[in-house]
C-alpha cells in the first residue's frame, strides 16, 4: 500500500512542478506574443532585433525558473517543518519513557502513518505505565509482608553490597544497615558474612548459627543465592529455642544424676538379698528378680539420658586424632565379640580401608557398641553382623549390617530421634531405652561427620555414618582443631 505521507509530498511536489511550468508557460507565451508582435510592425527584422528579443526571452524565463525554486522550497520547507515537528514529538516521548516518565503521550491526530505509529506508542505507553504501577504494588506488598515477619531478612548483589532488608534487620543491626553499602559495614558477625560470602561463591544454600549479631541472643542463618547473582540471608532468633532446650537439657542431666545413687543402692541391695537370703519363699525371689532388672533398667536408662545430654549440650569435645579405619572397626570387633557370641550371631569384618580418619578412639567405641547392640535386638534373626569401612571423595564411610527383618521406609526418616521405636512391645521386651541411635547421631554430628540409615523389609539394616579424613600431620592437626572448636 503507497505511503499516505509519501503521497502527501509526491502532490506537493507535482503541484510545485504545474506551478512553475503553468508560470514558465506564461512567460513563454508573452515573450512569443511580443516577438511576433515586434515582428509584425517591423517586416525585415535585423540581427540586432533577433538578439534583442532572445535577451529578452532568457531573462524572463530565468526569472520564472527562480520563482518555481523559490516557490517549491517554500512549500517543501513548509512540509518539512511539520514533519520535523511531529517527528520532535515521537523523540521527546521517547526521552520521557527512557526516564522512567510513563505518563508521556504523543497524542497525535490524523490518518497517516505517523499518526498510527502515535496511537501505537501511546498504547504501549499505558500499557508499561499500568505494569509497572503493579510491580511497584506488588514491591509493596513483598516489603510490608517481610517486614511483618519475626526473621531478619538482608538481600546482597553479587559483590557483596546490600540491595535491601526489612526492618527487623534494621532493627537488630548494630549499625544502620544501608543500600549499597558493603554488609560487613552493618554486620559484623563471622559467621552471618561466611555464609553469606559462601552462597555468593558457590551458589547453594548455606546455613550457620549465629552469636555476635546481637549480644545474648542466638540466630540461625540461612543464606541462598538468587537468580541476578546475589544472595538473600534470614536470620531467624532461636534464643528462647535454646534457652528451652538448655533448661530441658539441664533438668534431664539433673534428675538422672540424682537418680543414679537411690537405683544403685536399690539394685545393691536386691542383688544381697537374692545371694544371702537364702530361706526367701520362691515368690519372694521372683519380684527381687523383677525389681532387680526394672532398677538395671532404669539406671541404664539415666545413663544414656546423662550421656546424650552431655553430647547434645556441646559441651563435651571429642577428642579427636589421627587413627586408621581399619583399627577401628578391628577394636568394635574385639571389644563386643564377647557380647555377640552369646547370642549365638557370628561378627564379621567386611571390607576396612587403612586411611586415616580424625576420632575420639573412645567415643567411637561408644557409637560402634550402640549400632551393633541394636543390630543384635532387631537382626539377630539373620545371625550375622558385617562391621566395614570404605573411602569417599572427601572421608570414610563406616557401616554397621545386618541380615535380619529390617524396616518400612517411612521410619528411616526418624530412627535417629529420641525415643523413637520401631517396634515398641519389641523395645520394651528387650529392655531398650530408645536413646542409643540419638547418642551415636549427636557423636558423629560433633566430629563432623553424618550418619543415615539404609533398610528393607526382610533385607535387614545398614548404619552408616562418615567420620573427616585426617590427611598430612599438618593438616589432621589444622582439622582436629576445627572440629574440637
Amino acid at each position: 500500500m503507497r505511503s499516505r505521507v509519501f503521497s502527501k509530498l509526491l502532490l506537493s511536489f507535482v503541484l510545485v512542478l504545474c506551478l512553475g511550468t503553468a508560470v514558465l508557460d506564461l512567460s513563454f507565451r508573452n515573450i512569443v506574443g511580443h516577438s511576433l508582435h515586434e515582428e509584425a510592425r517591423i517586416a525585415l527584422p535585423g540581427p540586432a532585433q533577433q538578439a534583442a528579443a532572445l535577451h529578452v526571452l532568457r531573462r524572463d524565463l530565468f526569472a520564472a525558473s527562480l520563482l518555481s525554486l523559490l516557490l517549491a522550497t517554500l512549500v517543501s520547507a513548509w512540509i518539512s517543518s511539520r514533519i520535523a515537528a511531529r517527528l520532535r514529538r515521537v523523540v521527546d516521548f521517547a526521552g520521557r519513557i527512557a526516564a522512567g516518565d510513563f505518563k508521556a503521550r504523543i497524542e497525535e491526530d490524523g490518518n497517516d502513518e505517523f499518526a498510527e505509529v502515535a496511537r501505537a506508542l501511546d498504547t504501549t505507553a499505558d500499557r508499561l505505565e499500568q505494569s509497572f504501577r503493579e510491580q511497584e504494588n506488588k514491591q509493596r506488598e513483598l516489603a510490608a509482608l517481610l517486614d511483618s515477619m519475626q526473621e531478619a531478612v538482608v538481600a546482597v548483589d553479587a559483590g557483596g553490597q546490600v540491595n535491601w532488608c526489612n526492618a527487623v534487620m534494621q532493627r537488630i543491626a548494630p549499625s544502620a544497615v544501608r543500600v549499597g553499602k558493603a554488609l560487613v559495614v552493618s554486620v559484623r558477625d563471622p559467621d552471618v558474612l561466611q555464609c553469606v560470602a559462601s552462597a555468593l561463591r558457590d551458589r547453594a544454600i548455606r546455613t550457620g548459627r549465629a552469636i555476635s549479631v546481637v549480644p545474648g541472643r542466638v540466630f540461625e542463618v540461612s543464606a541462598a543465592p538468587t537468580p541476578d547473582g546475589g544472595a538473600v540471608a534470614v536470620l531467624h532468633d532461636v534464643t528462647k529455642i535454646e534457652q528451652a532446650e538448655k533448661m530441658r537439657r539441664d533438668f534431664v542431666a539433673n534428675v538422672s544424676h540424682e537418680l543414679r545413687t537411690p537405683l544403685t543402692s536399690i539394685s545393691g541391695y536386691v542383688e544381697t538379698l537374692l545371694e544371702e537370703s537364702l530361706d526367701l519363699p520362691e515368690h519372694a525371689r521372683e519380684f527381687m528378680g523383677i525389681i532387680l532388672k526394672n532398677a538395671r533398667r532404669v539406671n541404664r536408662l539415666t545413663e544414656d539420658l546423662l550421656a546424650l545430654a552431655q553430647v547434645e549440650s556441646g559441651e563435651h569435645k571429642p577428642r579427636v586424632q589421627p587413627v586408621r579405619a581399619s583399627a577401628l572397626v578391628e577394636d568394635a570387633i574385639e571389644s563386643l565379640a564377647g557380647m555377640v557370641t552369646e547370642s549365638g550371631v557370628s561378627l564379621e569384618a567386611g571390607e576396612a580401608t587403612d586411611t586415616l580418619v580424625l576420632a575420639d578412639v573412645d567415643a567411637m567405641t561408644q557409637v560402634f557398641g550402640n549400632l551393633i547392640e541394636n543390630a543384635l535386638k532387631y537382626g539377630a534373626s539373620g545371625r550375622r553382623i558385617v562391621v566395614g569401612a570404605r573411602p569417599l571423595e572427601n572421608a570414610v564411610e563406616f557401616y554397621v549390617q545386618d541380615f535380619g527383618q529390617g524396616m518400612a521406609n517411612e521410619h528411616l526418616g526418624r530412627i535417629f530421634e529420641r525415643f523413637y521405636r520401631v517396634d515398641k512391645a519389641r523395645s520394651r521386651e528387650s529392655g531398650g531405652t530408645g536413646l542409643g541411635l540419638a547418642i551415636v547421631k549427636h557423636i558423629v554430628l560433633a566430629h563432623g561427620g553424618t550418619i543415615r540409615a539404609e533398610s528393607e523389609l526382610g533385607a535387614g539394616a545398614t548404619f552408616l555414618f562418615t567420620l573427616p579424613l585426617a590427611g598430612t600431620p599438618a593438616a589432621a592437626e589444622e582439622t582436629a582443631a576445627k572440629v574440637a572448636r
